[in-house]
């Protein structure tokens, strides 16, 4: 079973102001997390915080390449995922593709995490389209669970 959760969205913002809402600590709390501790560069480890569900938690850099392509690891140990987000830039619009991969094809809730992988990428580049495109920034943390 492939594993593999694979999220595709376009933006009409070329790339480098894509890039910066997600590694600027500034800009990343208007669409996704609350707060970055600092700006993502390849090495480091981010802690990122969501003040609305008092949590708390810290992804791994492995590799960025400014303006193209982001790599990250995170989870709990021994479950982490790796996530390649990688910008395309066309006419000045930006197809910004999120893959994640890792998830154990052996664990029985893998059908379930999937899903709910899925649905926190899609929403998660909705909200980055929004700020973006047009300046909303109060749809993020809106989901109730």
């Amino acid at each position: 079973m492939n594993t593999q959760i694979i999220t595709k969205l376009k933006i009409n913002k070329p790339t480098n102001e894509v890039f910066e809402a997600i590694v600027d600590p500034e800009k990343i709390g208007n669409f996704w997390f609350s707060s970055s501790s600092k700006r993502w560069e390849q090495n480091m480890t981010i802690t990122l915080r969501y003040d609305e569900y008092n949590a708390e938690g810290s992804i791994n850099v492995i590799e960025i390449k400014d303006n193209k392509k982001i790599v990250f690891s995170w989870g709990e140990e021994g479950q982490e995922t790796i996530v390649t987000i990688t910008l395309n830039e066309v006419d000045t619009n930006t197809t910004i593709e999120v893959i994640e991969s890792g998830l154990k094809e052996d664990d029985p809730e893998v059908v379930a995490k999937m899903i709910g992988q899925k649905e926190g990428w899609v929403y998660t580049l909705t909200c980055l389209k929004a700020y973006l495109e047009n300046g909303i920034n109060s749809l993020r943390a809106s989901i109730i669970h």
